[in-house]
């Protein structure tokens, strides 16, 4: 095929198109968006139906670390900091103790079952060594899944913390592979340096981009998502340019975004999760049009053993001994060792050994790949069914976001308020067209009880209402307030 920009827009618009509406029911047979865009990817490929020849891992490691800079930023920014706060420690430690741990016992194994090298068995521990929950959560979305306590803050919390330590590992390996003159201890002060680069940088620029965001003036209100992008890259690219972590420095940008309050918040929310979305999954068709089936089949073997270990023995040895001071039930342990699943991150991390020339480097890929797609099908389909034999699931409701999130900042020139009906008022016990509210004054919503209602005009106000009204007159607002505290008669 003739790989004109005519036919490349042609056949990527296809493969998304299949992608997402295939998601769409494999969601709800639990099967993880991930493993699916992987499998499109594959069967696209020069081995499978499509036929599609890419042999280019430069070009697929470029799009994974810009997909993997932007999932992480709309990670960061949709993150509640109020739930994540009580577990930050929690995450911070198998983030850290828990990836060197995964990283250090998965090596070992490796160089012992084969015939790789310690180092070797290393590197690949490392590429396999952070988790990816967003496959998981996707289901849990789907099928509404919820676990119990803060469990789920705190998967969340370490999936999006725990790739800067991976990637310092991953690239540390290879350097030591590369120049046999260094030694791992001597990469220590190297560490420190990056992730207290990283962190500064992360927190300044996060800073920095809310007093940008603020105060920048523009005419045209789509440009500030694109203002955003413009800060995200520099984020990442000026971090790594003074020898500082990018990730952990995009991440946390976006975590001290999502604590403050910016101009079109909301808006600049929802825009970066889909182009967060639309990189995932152009970056997985990438990856599995990378791989060919044939070769991971002498990999079987070795893929099965080392799989088995990550699942049963490595991810629950660095959860326990990660999580060993910390005030976590036994059970709790055992649920976040099974949902520690891998995704598209150790395949992007995988392809940096095949850039650098490493030995071993398309059999480390390949083992990967295996190692992936089974963490994926086993842990990922079966996380409802763990956690109800533990005892901490729950069906989550489908819950309405509170209205009161819409400010005026995010583009409404009425001014959205909460007004509470007291236990004596006059309103109680009377229709809304039974009241005397200004035509301007609109009721968007009524909360009763915890549940939201939509307003008629034959709705009956009861003492305890909260009523979500919106106007463009402050003063009437504060009339209408004074009507409805006033007291029977």
């Amino acid at each position: 095929m003739d790989f004109s920009i005519e036919n490349i827009l042609l056949i990527g618009s296809v493969l998304l198109f299949i992608s997402i509406v295939a998601s769409k029911t494999t969601g709800r047979l639990g099967v993880p968006s991930l493993l699916l865009f992987l499998l499109v990817g594959m069967l696209a490929g020069s081995e499978g139906i499509g036929g599609i020849e890419f042999d280019n891992p430069e070009i697929a490691q470029a799009l994974g670390v810009i997909a993997l800079v932007f999932i992480l930023f709309s990670g960061g920014l949709d993150t509640t900091w109020n739930d994540v706060k009580p577990v930050r420690w929690h995450g911070l430690a198998l983030s850290t103790v828990g990836v060197l741990i995964t990283a250090s016992l998965v090596g070992i194994l490796v160089s012992q079952l084969s015939d790789f090298s310690l180092l070797e068995g290393l590197l690949l521990g490392a590429i396999i060594s952070s988790t990816d929950a967003a496959a998981v959560f996707s289901i849990m979305r789907s099928r509404n899944v919820g676990l119990k306590g803060n469990i789920r803050p705190l998967l969340e919390f370490e999936s999006g913390s725990n790739d800067p330590m991976a990637y310092f590992l991953t690239i540390s390996f290879i350097q030591l592979l590369v120049n046999k003159e260094m030694t791992f201890l001597g990469l220590v002060p190297t560490f420190l340096l990056q992730m207290s680069i990283g962190a500064a940088a992360g927190l300044l620029m996060g800073k920095a981009m809310v007093w940008v965001m603020n105060k920048v003036k523009l005419n045209v209100d789509g440009l500030y998502s694109v203002l955003a992008l413009a800060m995200i890259l520099f984020t990442y690219s000026a971090t790594h340019f003074i020898y500082g972590n990018g990730f952990l420095a995009v991440y946390l940008a976006a975590l001290v975004m999502g604590r403050s309050n910016f101009i079109h918040k909301r808006s600049l929310t929802k825009h970066f999760d889909g182009q967060a979305w639309l990189l995932q999954i152009i970056m997985f068709l990438a990856l599995g049009l990378l791989v060919f089936p044939s070769k991971m089949l002498p990999v079987f073997g070795i893929g099965v053993l080392v799989s088995l270990f990550l699942i049963f023995i490595a991810r629950p040895v660095a959860v326990f001994i990660s999580l060993a001071f910390f005030k976590v039930s036994f059970k709790e342990k055992a649920l976040i060792s099974w949902v520690g699943l891998r995704g598209s991150v150790p395949i992007i991390f995988a392809t940096f050994p095949l850039i650098a020339g490493i030995e071993k480097s398309e059999m480390i890929f390949n083992i990967v790949f295996f190692i992936v797609l089974t963490s994926v099908a086993l842990q990922g389909t079966t996380l409802h069914l763990v956690a109800q034999w533990l005892g901490l699931y729950k069906q989550e409701e489908v819950k309405m976001k509170n209205p009161l999130k819409l400010t005026q900042s995010e583009d409404f020139r009425n001014e959205m308020t909460e007004l509470t009906i007291p236990s004596n008022s006059m309103a109680s016990g009377k229709a809304i067209m039974e009241l005397e509210i200004p035509h301007s004054i609109l009721i968007v919503l009524i909360r009763r009880n915890g549940k939201y209602i939509t307003p008629r005009g034959s709705t009956v106000i009861e003492a305890g209402d909260r009523l979500f009204v919106m106007t463009d007159d402050k003063d009437e607002i504060k009339g209408l307030n004074k009507y409805l505290c006033s007291s029977k008669v």
